[in-house]
């Protein structure tokens, strides 16, 4: 077993590559997009890139039962796919940027970008796997907390990072850039030795991929009790706000008038830091509250950090002027309070992952959300452009209040068993 430092390391490293190409798709994409006059409804259906991250569950449990014991069973998926993720960065980076209004060099465009996310997909429900096997339930929330701090960091170069560099550097160079990144990032893997996996033979509903009658016989596990019952009602529920919101934050401030480099530096970059420092406080926070009181009160911060780029589009909308200061710490909040929150959600999903199918259930609680979030993500830019901005964000506000009771809810059920509090 690796010492705690270096597994933390471990799992930093393969975060942050995994966050390098999904923060230029989630953060960098959105805007370059905006800034060439693209409608918030197209750039919501850029949501079907991340579709990998939503179905990954139906090869996850090839993933947990297929892998090479000698070099490490869950290392000899991760290793190949990083190397992947870095082909696929060396090929985009031979598209011209300025080709892309063209229908063949879009639609190339679109297949690297879905089949970096394919690779992507594949790489973490291996990285997830290994992790719920290497720690233990006290370094669980350190160790999503490391999760989060490599993923916010990868946002950082992966959007903030390109937008800006795009201003002095060519297209090329910077994927060149991100290319060598994830190399760098598969460098701890290469040099870890996976400690050997206890042999669990699986029964033909866990050793076979995913029909929908599997899914059905794989979900009764989340209805054994009430308690896990009103968790997986939470999984369900937690990310509607985010998928709704998902393609307008960035778009409101390109209409509001920021540049690339503003948008790169002081939202996304800065944003990130936020998100850092977030994680960090996350982790440090549930020292003192349990796992279940930090969930509710972050949860409520999510709300009122909503609230704050409803009161944005507000003003947007009044034609009012808006200081530039304004607008970067009220999207720094919104990305701190999301990471606090992301850190505590990983953090009761991996207790919620059975050891033996550790992939696998940790992917499926994890593409659940993504399912949610990535629906509505590409329904939501044409809500925004019927109803604009602020009374489209209005609306979010409320749909996250009422999430709450799901919350709620399930907290009330691991209340009333001790045994089963977090």
């Amino acid at each position: 077993m690796p010492t705690l430092p270096k597994l933390y390391i471990l799992l930093f490293s393969l975060y942050w590559a995994q966050g390098l190409p999904v923060g230029f798709m989630t953060h960098a994409l959105p805007v370059i997009l905006r800034a060439q006059g693209v409608s918030l409804a197209h750039i919501g259906g850029f949501g079907l890139l991340m579709l990998p991250w939503s179905i990954k569950i139906f090869w996850a449990p090839w993933v947990d039962r297929f892998g090479h014991a000698a070099f490490g069973h869950y290392r000899s998926w991760i290793v190949p796919t990083q190397l992947l993720s870095v082909a696929v960065l060396l090929g985009l980076s031979f598209l011209p940027i300025q080709a892309l209004n063209q229908p063949e060099y879009l639609l190339a465009f679109f297949v690297a970008l879905l089949s970096m996310n394919l690779v992507g997909a594949t790489q973490d429900i291996a990285t997830d796997g290994l992790a719920v096997n290497l720690l233990h339930h006290a370094q669980q929330h350190w160790g999503n907390t490391f999760q989060v701090i490599g993923s916010r960091l990868g946002f950082i170069v992966g959007g903030g990072a390109i937008l800006w560099a795009l201003d002095w550097l060519d297209w090329q160079s910077t994927f060149l850039i991100l290319a060598a990144l994830v190399l760098l990032n598969t460098l701890p893997i290469l040099f870890f030795k996976e400690p050997h996996r206890p042999k669990h033979t699986p029964s033909m509903t866990e050793a076979e991929s995913f029909s929908w009658q599997k899914v059905k016989n794989y979900l009764a596990y989340f209805y054994q009790t009430p308690n896990l019952a009103a968790w997986l009602a939470v999984l369900i529920t937690f990310k509607i706000a985010d998928g709704l919101s998902g393609p307008l934050l960035k778009p409101l401030m390109v209409d509001l008038g920021l540049s690339f480099s503003q948008i790169g530096i002081y939202v996304t970059m800065l944003g990130a830091v936020a998100a850092l420092a977030g994680a960090g406080l996350a982790g440090f926070s549930l020292k003192f509250l349990s796992r279940a009181q930090a969930l509710l009160v972050f949860s409520i911060f999510k709300i009122l950090s909503l609230a704050a780029y409803t009161w944005l589009a507000f003003q947007y909308e009044a034609q009012r002027h808006i200081e530039a200061w304004i607008i970067y710490l009220i999207n720094a909040a919104e990305d701190m309070v999301s990471a606090m929150l992301l850190v505590v959600m990983l953090t009761l999903v991996m207790q919620y992952s059975r050891k033996h199918l550790a992939g696998t259930d940790f992917t499926f609680q994890v593409s659940l959300m993504a399912t949610v979030s990535g629906g509505l993500y590409s329904l939501s830019g044409i809500f925004a452009d019927m109803l604009g901005y602020a009374d489209y964000l209005l609306a979010i506000n409320i749909i996250a209040i009422l999430s709450i009771v799901f919350i709620l809810r399930w907290i009330s059920y691991i209340t009333k068993r001790p045994s089963s509090a977090v």
